[in-house]
């Protein structure tokens, strides 16, 4: 492009009028031939299979922004059946993706070759009003004890060999560990309170908004020693979680839309992201500030309290900004993907077709589990077939349905597909999960029998925890709270899903959140053990 710029010029600088007209039409002929099947700022790959409908200039931006984002993976889903486990296209201003939705090329991608391959700056723009300063603190990488969007947000390099080595000190930790346990069967009780509310008035309620009602308030335990609220408020949002929902979405969509700096710009909604932006950092700035006068009087660190006390990579106590990146972070990275996946197990569950022996063997588990007294942190892990209806759930509809890195150094896939610098690879869980090549004929079926008594997938197959160094550090973690909460719905309640039938559908978001909702109804079982 440098050569023809300047070829360009010569000739513009010399030719007459009529002549500049002609090699400026022969120049945008060249071009169009040029990237008439790829995006501007990409190279052509033939040697790899791609969708039909690329444009010239544009490449496959045009075909992506016509599918509604309720229906994204199931294009994806599409695509690896017509084309293959490995296809690619290409996007202006991003660059080219290559899907690679096979185990033995995620493994070597995000476990071998680990280093050849980054998070990006892209992520970190889209995000930086919701995590903070990425760049500069590695924010993310902390967040990744929790759950799942850990593996898909940015940090590289030395920051995060540190938070990775912080994360690992603090939460392998006992004390924290039953801190969290006890934090979760707290706020368990609060939406038990809750649904004998809608049990005896009869109500219907949003199951998925009671989660994450229930999640946030759970992290706000954990992180500062108080709830936000959400759960005692009557399942009514408080203006913490309407601002963290909303900044939430918008990062969400940014992700789907290249020019979103502009469009921000000229809406109104750059000026709402600032203000939901300013409301939860103000919220945080103002905990941290009441610990440093007040100090700790709990026998239990909480998250804020290890951190205040952990240095930062320099040796010195870590600022409050920083510290304050980190637990919003520690909050973003678990509560959706945690509230989504109980949503997603209790559909699985209940709707038209659900195998009733599933939902009695598990009711069987947790009658037994809380008939006795011990609740410690070790005892729920002891629930093997609740943990493995929480697997099953995440294998088919896993919280973070499509993760991406940026090369930084020319590689050769398994396979002999040549990646170079520049170019992204991407891979679906969702269509990874639902692949009957990788998890056999019964791939969509929910079946949490193939988890029990049987040899553990490895984490190439089952990539819902990401794998290689970057694995989830909080996934026992996530497992626990998904155990602690919805034993204690069980043993308490019976649910029926409003419309079992149809299937919720998916929202346009980086998580797999249910758009619209999941409405349910509940009765009492009779006289539950007490908690």
């Amino acid at each position: 492009m440098a050569v023809l710029s300047k070829l360009l010029e010569s000739v513009l600088q010399h030719a007459t009028r009529s002549n500049q007209m002609k090699m400026l039409l022969a120049v945008a002929v060249m071009v169009v031939y040029k990237y008439r099947s790829h995006a501007i700022g990409t190279r052509p790959r033939r040697d790899l299979k791609q969708p039909k409908g690329a444009v010239p200039f544009l490449g496959h931006m045009p075909l992506l922004a016509s599918i509604p984002g309720t229906k994204l993976y199931h294009f994806f889903e599409k695509q690896y059946n017509e084309l293959g486990p490995v296809w690619s296209i290409s996007l202006p201003f991003i660059g080219r993706m290559i899907q690679i939705d096979s185990p033995e090329i995620l493994e070597h991608c995000v476990k071998t070759n680990f280093w050849s391959f980054e998070k990006g700056p892209i992520l970190q723009g889209a995000l930086y009003d919701l995590t903070g300063n990425g760049k500069l603190h590695n924010v993310m990488s902390l967040s990744k004890l929790w759950c799942l969007l850990a593996c898909i947000f940015a940090s590289d390099g030395e920051h995060w060999r540190f938070q990775r080595k912080l994360a690992s000190q603090i939460f392998t930790v006992k004390a924290f560990r039953q801190y969290t346990s006890d934090s979760f069967i707290t706020e368990g009780r609060k939406v038990l309170d809750f649904l004998g509310e809608a049990a005896d008035a009869g109500t219907v309620f949003d199951f998925h908004l009671l989660m994450h009602n229930f999640t946030l308030d759970s992290f706000g335990l954990i992180s500062y020693g108080q709830s936000y609220g959400c759960l005692k408020n009557g399942g009514n949002k408080v203006p913490f979680a309407e601002s963290f929902d909303s900044l939430g979405q918008v990062c969400s969509t940014r992700f789907l839309n290249p020019a979103w700096r502009l469009y921000e710009r000229l809406s109104g909604v750059g000026k709402k992201v600032r203000d939901d932006r300013a409301l939860i950092r103000r919220h945080a700035e103002n905990i941290i500030a009441q610990r440093r006068r007040e100090g700790y009087h709990r026998s239990s660190k909480d998250l804020l309290q290890w951190l205040l006390e952990t240095p930062a990579d320099d040796g010195k106590p870590m600022s409050d900004e920083l510290v304050m990146d980190n637990i919003l972070n520690f909050t973003i990275a678990g509560r959706d993907t945690t509230a989504q996946t109980i949503s997603w197990m209790f559909y699985l569950l209940h709707r038209d077709g659900a195998d009733k022996d599933v939902l009695n063997t598990l009711r069987q588990e947790v009658d037994s589990f809380f008939a006795s007294s011990d609740m410690s942190y070790d005892a729920f892990k002891q629930q093997k077939y609740s943990e493995a209806c929480f697997h099953e759930a995440l294998r088919i509809y896993p919280a973070v349905p499509r993760n991406l890195k940026v090369c930084v150094a020319d590689d050769t896939l398994p396979g002999g597909t040549k990646i170079y610098k520049g170019e992204w690879i991407t891979w679906s869980s969702y269509v990874m999960g639902r692949s009957e090549k990788i998890w056999g004929p019964d791939a969509k079926e929910f079946k949490p029998s193939r988890w029990i008594n049987s040899e553990k997938p490895s984490p190439a197959k089952y990539n819902v925890f990401h794998l290689g160094p970057r694995v989830c550090l909080g996934q026992q973690f996530a497992t626990i709270q998904v155990l602690v909460i919805i034993g204690m719905m069980l043993e308490s309640f019976e649910f029926e899903l409003v419309d079992p039938s149809t299937e919720p559908t998916y929202g346009a978001s980086v998580t797999l959140c249910m758009d619209g909702g999941l409405p349910m109804r509940v009765k009492r079982r009779g006289v539950a053990t007490a908690v």
